[in-house]
């Protein structure tokens, strides 16, 4: 039987033993529903409570500044539809939506759709020395001249496709001077590094809980106790009449018990371990097949040693190499068969044989996006089998490139 090596953690992780645990016990036996006022409800409400105390302290914030939703999307369509919707009805003046072209397609694709139906969309540039990072100086100038119009901007904390980290604190900083709020996807950052929004100028943040070893289908957006939006899921007084609609309330509690698990494991020395594994991974394959590694500075595009330039600051976790002048599709199927689980971007865009977009707002050369591939790592990932799955790498990009050089002949 071939070893799986799950790779694409940043698609989605393993539920925990004991979150799976929670699901079926809430199933089980916290069926009711919590609006309702008998004893069935009562406990179904208090999972839900329990729950909402664990996560807000993951997030560092009040428990109701939190509002639970299906996952990472809906919390960003809430931050930005609601954002949007509450100035056009409070204050018509502020219209304008900042963002990048590399953020998740949870931000991107919204931004791109209204900007069809009339809203101002302003992308932000990369960072010259730091690619896939926004150019907060820009966005210093920008705030300067027209902050007075601006209603959001919303810039992801983690990229999702490189790792690449975004320096939230000063992106916040700078619009808190100028009155602006700011929304950030931090659904690839929470669980993986300390976060504390109370201590920081961010007014809107979203995650999902199947990022972080808790079942999929609830998510939750942060949202400071001073901010105002305006629903879209309409149907009901829950979630203080911020998300109507009856609460999932078993993935609630599953989510409650991977925040716990997630705050325990950050307060030891996990992400030294497990960076070293990605290190470890990471160096093997571009020693061994000459790839880039997509979200770093290096001297040469066509550096075989990663560790040759300077690295922006990635997550621990996450490794994006291109092998300039193959398929991304033809990577990860020979991959598949071998047992080592990757994906070509984000999960909800692996369908598509087009190169990543976010790579190429980052100005990654076509020929190296198409063959571009994102090594996701988890919490639970160990050196051997980080070990097995770069050698598994090496050997395949090196069988793909002889087939295709014997094609060509």
């Amino acid at each position: 039987m071939i070893e799986r090596i799950h790779l694409d953690a940043n698609a989605t992780t393993r539920p925990a033993p004991e979150v799976a645990e929670a699901v079926v016990r809430a199933l089980r036996e916290s069926w009711g529903n919590p609006s309702s006022v008998h004893r069935a409800g009562g406990e179904a409400k208090r999972q839900i409570e329990l729950a909402r105390e664990s996560v807000a302290q993951l997030m560092g914030c009040q428990e109701r500044e939190l509002v639970w939703t299906s996952g990472g999307t809906e919390s960003t369509n809430l931050a930005i539809r609601g954002t949007l919707e509450f100035f056009a009805a409070t204050e018509a003046t502020r219209r304008v939506l900042v963002t990048t072209r590399f953020e998740h397609a949870a931000v991107r694709e919204l931004a791109q759709r209204l900007a069809k139906h009339g809203t101002e969309v302003v992308w932000l540039p990369s960072h010259a020395d730091l690619p896939g990072s926004p150019d907060l100086d820009a966005l210093a100038t920008l705030l300067a001249a027209r902050g007075d119009e601006i209603a959001l901007v919303s810039l992801m904390w983690a990229n999702n496709e490189t790792g690449v980290l975004t320096d939230i604190r000063r992106a916040g900083a700078l619009c808190r001077e100028h009155g602006v709020r700011f929304h950030s996807d931090a659904t690839q950052f929470v669980g993986k590094l300390p976060t504390d929004f109370a201590a920081m100028q961010v007014d809107l943040a979203s995650c999902s809980a199947h990022k972080l070893h808790g079942p999929k289908g609830v998510g939750a957006l942060y949202v400071r106790r001073t901010v105002h939006l305006a629903p879209q899921q309409i149907g009901g007084p829950q979630e203080n009449e911020r998300r109507g609609g009856t609460e999932n309330v078993p993935a609630i509690a599953g989510f409650g018990v991977a925040a716990r698990l997630a705050k325990a494991w950050l307060a030891t020395d996990g992400r030294g371990r497990s960076q070293g594994v990605r290190d470890a991974f990471e160096h093997a394959v571009v020693r061994g097949t000459g790839g880039v590694v997509n979200g770093i500075q290096t001297n040469s595009a066509s550096s075989a040693d990663a560790s040759a330039g300077t690295e922006s600051h990635r997550l621990w976790n996450t490794t994006n190499i291109g092998f300039q002048r193959l398929e991304a599709e033809a990577i990860l199927l020979q991959l598949s068969e071998r047992g080592v689980f990757a994906s070509a971007g984000a999960a909800c865009s692996s369908g598509s044989l087009d190169p990543s977009p976010v790579l190429l707002a980052m100005g990654v050369a076509p020929e190296v996006a198409h063959g571009s591939i994102r090594f996701s790592l988890d919490r639970e990932t160990t050196d051997a089998e980080g070990q097995r799955a770069a050698a598994i790498v090496v050997d395949t990009i090196t069988r793909l490139r002889a087939s295709t050089a014997a094609a060509v002949r």
